[in-house]
């Protein structure tokens, strides 16, 4: 049995040691929202956070992590998509397929809760994150509106 904080909730799995964190999410949580692509850490689909750090589930062994971790994922990130990141993907409409999004979204948070104003080349840099859609340049603009809807609501004001 391995045990973990997910969301908020301490569970316990029994699993292979050796099970990415992608499967256990998915198969045994049922919480499908981390997508599977890669398999090899590449893609940044099945990106979750870890103690607020932006990770790759799917090449990550459970047995890597302890109980006191926290381990948040797309479905965690808020009950009614009103996190800044999804207030701005939603009004721009930053998604055309969708598939990589959540993993996305996790980039796009794990960013601005280290730099609440990134430019053009911190976004770069950090968001490696691939669509095959090729949106990167609504994304760019999504994190940008969620900075500032972000410092918005911290002073209270409306975006």
């Amino acid at each position: 049995m391995i045990s973990l904080n997910i969301n908020g909730e301490d569970v316990s799995v029994d699993v292979d040691d050796s099970t990415p964190l992608l499967w256990v999410l998915r198969e045994q949580l049922g919480l499908t929202g981390t997508k599977y692509s890669c398999g090899i850490g590449l893609c940044g689909t099945c990106t979750v956070h870890i103690d607020g750090n932006a990770v790759r589930a799917c090449t990550l062994p459970v047995s890597s992590l302890s109980s006191s971790q926290k381990i948040l994922t797309i479905e965690g990130l808020s009950e009614d998509n009103s996190h800044p990141v999804q207030q701005a993907w939603k009004e721009l409409d930053v998604p055309q397929c969708g598939y990589c999004q959540p993993g996305m979204i996790m980039s796009a948070v794990a960013l601005l809760n280290t730099n609440a104003n990134p430019s053009d080349e911190d976004i770069d840099a950090n968001i490696t994150n691939i669509c095959r859609c090729g949106t990167f340049n609504r994304v760019r603009r999504g994190i940008q509106l969620a900075a500032e809807i972000n410092q918005n609501s911290k002073r209270g004001g409306a975006k």
